[in-house]
């Protein structure tokens, strides 16, 4: 079974993008992250055999929005614990991913502009091996993904004690992966956007693919950025 996580939280003003609320305002934050969440949601409707939102907090409220932001049926919700992160991300390998035929992949929701094809990618490296890590540029990841037949006490040493929201998440996961003895592969690496700087790379990023014909589906970050309009009439005139 291939399975996509993605973890998510309400995009709550002043409990999103706290980074970026510092550079902008909270409202402000929290509309371009809800941008990411339903296009991102929206992308990836299809991905694998079953999808999955991490969502949190673990409340009614959030369960109301991701049912209403995630298309159709296509999603499963599923609650993120009320433990620190790398308890979260075991909890959601246990939960998705514990059958030795699971391939289970699990992004965040602060990479919108990451390739289609490197999710299949990641599924078919996990065919031959144990681990898949996608390394973000700012030294944490922006994907993992495990086999099933990694067993429990892997899982927890690979996500206990990483220091996360700093550089040194990618160095300290891939020496828990060593020293536990799975194999890894690699992603290409990738960025997130949690500054106002890396919005103003997003936005580069995105008019350099639509004036080379490279058609990317995100529309609700587009329009926040000012780019849908550019974007469909080049679009246009490469086709």
């Amino acid at each position: 079974m291939q399975t996509l996580g993605v973890f998510a939280k309400q995009p709550v003003p002043g409990r999103v993008k706290t980074r970026l609320a510092a550079d902008w305002d909270v409202d402000r934050a929290a509309t371009l992250y809800e941008c990411f969440v339903r296009d991102l949601l929206n992308r990836f409707r299809d991905a694998g055999d079953r999808r999955v939102v991490g969502f949190a907090p673990d409340l009614e409220a959030a369960r109301d929005w991701f049912g209403s932001a995630a298309p159709g049926s296509q999603w499963t919700l599923w609650a993120q614990p009320e433990v620190g992160l790398g308890g979260r991300m075991e909890a959601f390998f246990t939960a998705w991913g514990d059958d030795d035929a699971d391939r289970t992949l699990l992004i965040g929701s602060d990479s919108p502009s990451i390739p289609d094809s490197w999710l299949d990618h990641a599924w078919r490296l996990l065919e031959d091996s144990d681990c898949v890590i996608g390394p973000a540029s700012d030294g944490g990841y922006w994907l993992i993904g495990l086999r099933g037949s990694v067993t429990s006490e892997a899982r927890r040493a690979v996500f206990d004690g990483v220091d996360w929201s700093t550089a040194n998440v990618l160095a300290q996961s891939v020496e828990r992966v060593a020293r536990v003895g799975l194999r890894l592969e690699l992603l290409p690496v990738w960025y997130d956007v949690d500054s106002a700087e890396d919005v103003e790379m997003l936005r580069g990023h995105l008019q350099a693919m639509a004036v080379a014909g490279e058609k990317l589906e995100l529309p609700e970050t587009s329009r926040f950025l000012g780019l849908a309009a550019s974007q469909s009439n080049t679009m246009s005139g490469a086709t």
